[in-house]
C-alpha cells in the first residue's frame, strides 16, 4: 500500500422550550440592547498570571447576563474562536447596538457596574487547580463572583463577602474525591440540561470561555475523565451524565491531560447526550440572547434541487470541506469565495448563537455552501448512541437542518473499540438508521481523516472523504498525494471529497488544486453528490464486523 505524506488513510434559568430542538434554549430578548459593556481581556491565560482577573469576569459575565445581555468579554485576536471582533462589529452595524468599552482586565469597574448581580464571592484555592473548577459550579448556583486570596480586597470594596471558602479545602486530594464533594454539595441544585467539561489545557493553562454560560444556566462543572484508566473518576463522570436529562447539552471539551476526544465522545454519545466541543466557546451567555434581526431568513447557496438528476462526464471532480466550526477556521482568510466550498454548520447556533450564525449566513459569498454536522444535533459518534436513543435526536437535526437550510449532512465515526486500524467506517447497521432517518438530503458524507464507507440509495450518496488535509501539509506535499490519489484511482468519473483541517486556507487549497496534474472540476457539494449519484463508480462498502485485534489502532488525527 502507497503511504502518503499527509493522506491519513490510517484514521478519518429562564428559559422556554426551542420550537425546534427538545433542548431548553435561553430566553431571547425581543430585539438586540441598545448598548452593552465591552471589556477587553489580555492574551495571558496562565493560572498564575491574568487567570484569576479573568475567571472573576467570567463569573461575573454569566451573572450579569443571566436574565438580559448587558456585559460582552473582548478575547484576544489570537482567541482560538476568531470571531470575537468581527462579531461585534456585525453587532454594531447590523443590530445597532453601542458598546460601552472598559479599560483592559478592568474588574474594578466591571464591578462597580455589575456587582449587584452577586450575592457574594467564592475562593478558590491558588494551590489546587482543580477548586477553580470547582467554584464554577458554586459560582452558578450561589450567584457567586470567583475570586482568590489576592482578590479578596477587591471583592470587599464592592460590598461582596466571603460566602464559600476552598482555600485548603482539596489539598492532596485527587480529582475524583474533590469532584465528589462538589457533587454531594451542590449537584442537586444544578442544571440538568447543561454539564460543563471543563478540560481542554491542563497544567498552569485554562481557557474558559464557556464558563460564562454554564455559570448563567447554573451547570456543573468537572474535567472529569472518560478514561478507564481514571475508574473513580469515571464512575463519578457517568453518574453525572446518567443524571442529565434525556438528548441535553455537554458543553466544552476534554482534558487533554486525561483522556482522548474519543473516549470522552463515545462516553456522552452511550447517554444520547448532545455534545458543543469548544470549552473555549466565548460569550454565549450574551449571543445566546440575541435575536435574529426581523428581516433575516436563513438561506443557504443551493445549486440544485433534491429530485434533480445530472449527468456526470468521465473526469475527476472535486469538492472541499471545511469542519471543526468555522469560528476557529478560516473564514476570515484569504481565498474564501474563490473556489466552491463547504463549510460544516454546528446546528445548536441556532439557539446558542444566533448572531453568529447570522454573521456567517450574511457574508457567505456565492461559492461558500453550508452543510450540517457532526452527526447529528450536537457533535456524536452514531455507532456509540444506543439504537433506542437514535431517531429522537435526528429528529431534532432534521428540524435543525430544515430551518438552517441544509440538504447535506456529514458524519464522523470514532467509537472507541469500533475503529480498527484507524480507519473510521460505518456500520450498515449506522447507514440503514442515517438513510432511514433522513430522506429528503442530497446525501451523506462521512470521515474525519480518510475512510472506506460508500452507498447509494434513492439517489441519495454516502461518501467518505479520500483525503485529509492536515494542518502542517506543505502545497507541495500535498500536490504529490493528490496526483498519487488520481493515478491510483483511474475509473472516471472519480469522486474526490477532501477534508480540510480548520487552520487550512481556501487559498492554500486553491494553490493545491491548480498544481495538479491531471485536470480536475472543483464542483460545489450539493452538485458534487449529484453527480456521483449518477455514475456509481465506488463500490457499497460498510465497515465489516470486527475480528480479533493483534494490533491497537493508531492515534486518530481529530483524537487531541
Amino acid at each position: 500500500m502507497k503511504t502518503f505524506r499527509c493522506l491519513l488513510l490510517t484514521s478519518a434559568l429562564l428559559s422556554i422550550t426551542c420550537a425546534l430542538s427538545a433542548q431548553p434554549a435561553p430566553r431571547q430578548v425581543e430585539r438586540a440592547p441598545a448598548s452593552a459593556t465591552v471589556i477587553p481581556l489580555s492574551e495571558n491565560w496562565r493560572l498564575d498570571g491574568d487567570v484569576p482577573v479573568h475567571v472573576l469576569l467570567l463569573s461575573l459575565q454569566g451573572l450579569a447576563n443571566r436574565d438580559h445581555p448587558r456585559l460582552y468579554l473582548e478575547y484576544p485576536k489570537n482567541w482560538q474562536w476568531e470571531i470575537v471582533h468581527p462579531l461585534m462589529g456585525f453587532l454594531e452595524q447590523r443590530h445597532g447596538m453601542k458598546f460601552d468599552r472598559l479599560a483592559l482586565n478592568d474588574a474594578d469597574a466591571a464591578l462597580k457596574l455589575f456587582g449587584r448581580y452577586a450575592k457574594g464571592c467564592v475562593v478558590w484555592d491558588k494551590a489546587v487547580r482543580s477548586s477553580l473548577t470547582v467554584a464554577f459550579t458554586i459560582a452558578g448556583v450561589e450567584d457567586l463572583v470567583i475570586v482568590n486570596a489576592d482578590q479578596l480586597d477587591l471583592a470587599a470594596r464592592h460590598g461582596l463577602k466571603v460566602v464559600v471558602d476552598l482555600r485548603g479545602r482539596f489539598t492532596g486530594q485527587p480529582d475524583h474525591l474533590i469532584y465528589q464533594w462538589a457533587y454531594d454539595n451542590y449537584h442537586a441544585r444544578c442544571s440538568r440540561d447543561y454539564y460543563v467539561v471543563m478540560g481542554g489545557h491542563s497544567g498552569a493553562e485554562m481557557q474558559p470561555g464557556i464558563a460564562d454560560f454554564g455559570i448563567s444556566r447554573r451547570a456543573f462543572f468537572s474535567d472529569l475523565s472518560a478514561n478507564p484508566k481514571h475508574p473513580e473518576e469515571l464512575a463519578l463522570l457517568k453518574r453525572i451524565l446518567a443524571g442529565q436529562n434525556p438528548a441535553s447539552i455537554v458543553l466544552g471539551w476534554h482534558s487533554y491531560a486525561k483522556d482522548t476526544e474519543a473516549q470522552h465522545t463515545t462516553l456522552t454519545g452511550n447517554y444520547g447526550l448532545k455534545m458543543e466541543g469548544l470549552h473555549n466557546l466565548p460569550n454565549v451567555s450574551f449571543t445566546s440572547q440575541i435575536p435574529l434581526t426581523p428581516d433575516f431568513k436563513y438561506t443557504n447557496n443551493h445549486h440544485v434541487a433534491l429530485d434533480a438528476q445530472l449527468k456526470a462526464e468521465p473526469k475527476v471532480y472535486l469538492a472541499a470541506v471545511a469542519t471543526d466550526s468555522m469560528g476557529i477556521g478560516t473564514w476570515t482568510k484569504p481565498g474564501r469565495g474563490d473556489i466552491p466550498y463547504a463549510w460544516q454548520v454546528l446546528v445548536n447556533w441556532s439557539w446558542m448563537n444566533p448572531p453568529a450564525l447570522q454573521y456567517f449566513y450574511e457574508s457567505k459569498s456565492p461559492n461558500d455552501y453550508f452543510i450540517g454536522g457532526l452527526s447529528g444535533p450536537g457533535y456524536m459518534y452514531p455507532q456509540s448512541v444506543p439504537a433506542d436513543k437514535f431517531p429522537a435526536l435526528m429528529k431534532d437535526m432534521r428540524s435543525l437542518m430544515a430551518k438552517l437550510d441544509l440538504n447535506v449532512l456529514e458524519i464522523m465515526e470514532h467509537t472507541e473499540g469500533h475503529r480498527r486500524n484507524g480507519i473510521a467506517n460505518l456500520s450498515k447497521e449506522v447507514g440503514d438508521r442515517y438513510y432511514a432517518e433522513f430522506p429528503h438530503v442530497h446525501g451523506f458524507i462521512n470521515g474525519y481523516s480518510a475512510a472506506q464507507t460508500f452507498d447509494l440509495r434513492d439517489n441519495r450518496p454516502l461518501l467518505s472523504y479520500d483525503y485529509y488535509l492536515a494542518v502542517n501539509c506543505t502545497v507541495a506535499d500535498a500536490v504529490a498525494d493528490l496526483d498519487e490519489l488520481i493515478r491510483l484511482n483511474d475509473q472516471r468519473p472519480y469522486f474526490l471529497l477532501i477534508h480540510v483541517r480548520e487552520s487550512n486556507t481556501v487559498e492554500k487549497v486553491k494553490q493545491i488544486i491548480d498544481r495538479l496534474s491531471e485536470k480536475v472540476e472543483v464542483v460545489p457539494l450539493d452538485i458534487f453528490l449529484k453527480l456521483a449519484a449518477d455514475q456509481k463508480t465506488y463500490q457499497t462498502r460498510y465497515q465489516e464486523p470486527a475480528k480479533p485485534q493483534v494490533a491497537k489502532p493508531g492515534k486518530n488525527p481529530g483524537d487531541v
